[in-house]
């Protein structure tokens, strides 16, 4: 696909509305003021976004000199909300004191040599494109996003969240959002809106997997682990081995993504619950790598890689066509083997079909 036109970035946050929202309803006002706000702030980012697709987004940075080499900058917003901020650590700088502009410049990091060295792909553009991230936005700020350009964290309120730069499979799945952006260009809306969701949970775990050296067994397949405070009760913001069971608490309430289709959400909240029903497709591409086994950025990573690299997945693609697309994708580079019996058995147990 040509990067020079035809993409309609969107704003992707790792939290999604529909917690933003209950949590802004609660009656504690330490919980509510600071969701209230980030939804506020997430609105106005949502249509800047909008507004930068209509007339034409600020010309990208050249690709970085040295082809399969990261170029990262790190910038502190200073609690303001002016991006990028005042840059605090460059490609090759020592560590600082700040742990958060440590762990997101070791986060973009990752993500880069994820990419590199399982799939031979120079930075999330394929073209060697500078990775910048932005910390400490905004006041309590209970979210991270990628918005077309870079990556911004917020330090979370405390109470619920905490630093979003806690989670390497955060920053991992942010930056996920835009090689999608960059390769199928999957709208954000139901279905294909719910596949760019699980695409990001996907390589954003196996960002943390390839980081840490797990091997499926090993990895603990949640999104997001790591960033409710100790007050919460839950473990994460999503699981892709259970989905559905990443929380249960009366301030966030009950993890409500489902694992098969026969419990698909149905609703206008959330860009047709992309964010909920991505737990489908999460949950299929777990079942294919514990399957399989040994590190799952291998072979089932490579099949869900060729599918979002290959050029057949459509923007409006919905859980169907990627369940096709991956068993060709097993057929062509596994031909008949477990890798394939692997997908085709995986994506029955969701209840999705492949032929």
């Amino acid at each position: 696909m040509d990067t020079n036109g035809g993409f309609e970035p969107v704003f992707c946050t790792i939290v999604p509305p529909h917690v933003l929202d209950r949590l802004a309803r609660h009656e504690d006002s330490a919980l509510a003021t600071p969701a209230r706000r980030t939804l506020e702030r997430d609105a106005l980012e949502r249509t800047r976004r909008r507004l930068t697709t209509v007339i034409g987004a600020v010309a990208a940075a050249p690709p970085a000199a040295g082809a399969g080499t990261p170029h990262r900058t790190v910038y502190d917003a200073r609690h303001q909300q002016d991006l990028p901020g005042t840059k605090v650590r460059g490609e090759g700088e020592a560590a600082g004191e700040d742990a958060s502009v440590n762990r997101a410049y070791a986060g973009l990091g990752a993500t880069f040599e994820l990419y590199l060295r399982a799939y031979g792909r120079d930075s999330i553009d394929g073209r060697g494109l500078p990775l910048d991230a932005s910390v400490h936005f905004g006041e309590n700020y209970d979210n991270a996003f990628w918005n077309g350009e870079q990556m911004v964290f917020g330090d979370g309120d405390g109470e619920v969240f905490v630093d979003f730069t806690s989670s390497v499979d955060v920053i991992g799945h942010e930056l996920t959002h835009g090689v999608t952006q960059y390769t199928a260009n999957l709208a954000y809306f139901g279905q294909s809106g719910a596949l760019n969701e699980s695409l990001s949970d996907v390589f954003g775990s196996l960002i943390k997997q390839y980081s840490l050296g797990q091997t499926t067994a090993e990895a603990d397949w949640l999104i997001g682990a790591g960033l409710l405070a100790p007050r919460v009760h839950g473990t994460a913001l999503r699981s892709m081995k259970e989905p559905g069971s990443a929380y249960d608490d009366e301030a966030l309430g009950k993890d409500p993504q489902p694992g098969t289709m026969d419990g698909y959400v149905h609703t206008g909240q959330d860009n047709g619950g992309v964010h909920i029903n991505s737990g489908i497709p999460n949950h299929a591409f777990y079942l294919v790598a514990a399957e399989l086994g040994g590190h799952a950025w291998e072979r089932a990573g490579q099949i869900w890689y060729d599918v979002l690299t290959g050029g057949e997945l459509e923007s409006q693609a919905d859980f169907a066509d990627f369940a096709r697309l991956t068993a060709a994708a097993a057929r062509t580079r596994y031909r008949e083997g477990p890798e394939l019996e692997a997908v085709l058995k995986a994506w029955e147990q969701v209840g999705l079909e492949t032929s």
